[in-house]
């Protein structure tokens, strides 16, 4: 094989790479991203806020209340993706979730204006909850 057939296949890949990472993160855009979908809700004092986890989280940025008891839950439904190996640094949250079912994470009592990040083991899917 020549010089000039080598450069060429190359091209193709690196091209055909792009095209599925950008495809990819594309399709990870959407109304889940900016928090409106209704996935906080308040029973007995206590604020729960709910992310579905398969193929990174949903939705990957939420908004809750500040200053209440609250708690995550992550809803798996036959997860087999790393967005399962879940870390949440701030609160010492390491665990793997299991492949289907809900997983109950007590916050506490989050601060106004102090987020809550979550990432997966790889550090591919992440998501996000401000506290107002």
């Amino acid at each position: 094989m020549n010089k000039t057939a080598s450069i060429i296949i190359t091209l193709g890949l690196v091209g055909a790479l792009g095209i599925v990472f950008l495809g990819s993160s594309k399709s990870n855009t959407g109304a889940s991203d900016t928090g409106t979908t209704q996935n906080t809700e308040i029973k007995d004092g206590v604020q729960y806020v709910t992310i579905d986890v398969k193929g990174g989280y949903s939705p990957r940025v939420a908004t809750a209340k500040g200053g209440i008891p609250t708690k995550l839950i992550m809803k798996t439904d036959g997860t087999y993706d790393c967005s399962s190996s879940l870390a949440i640094n701030s609160i010492g949250y390491r665990k793997i979730l299991p492949q289907t079912g809900e997983t109950e994470i007590d916050l506490g009592i989050p601060k106004a204006g102090e987020p809550l990040r979550g990432v997966c083991g790889m550090g591919m899917y992440s998501f996000v909850i401000n506290f107002e």
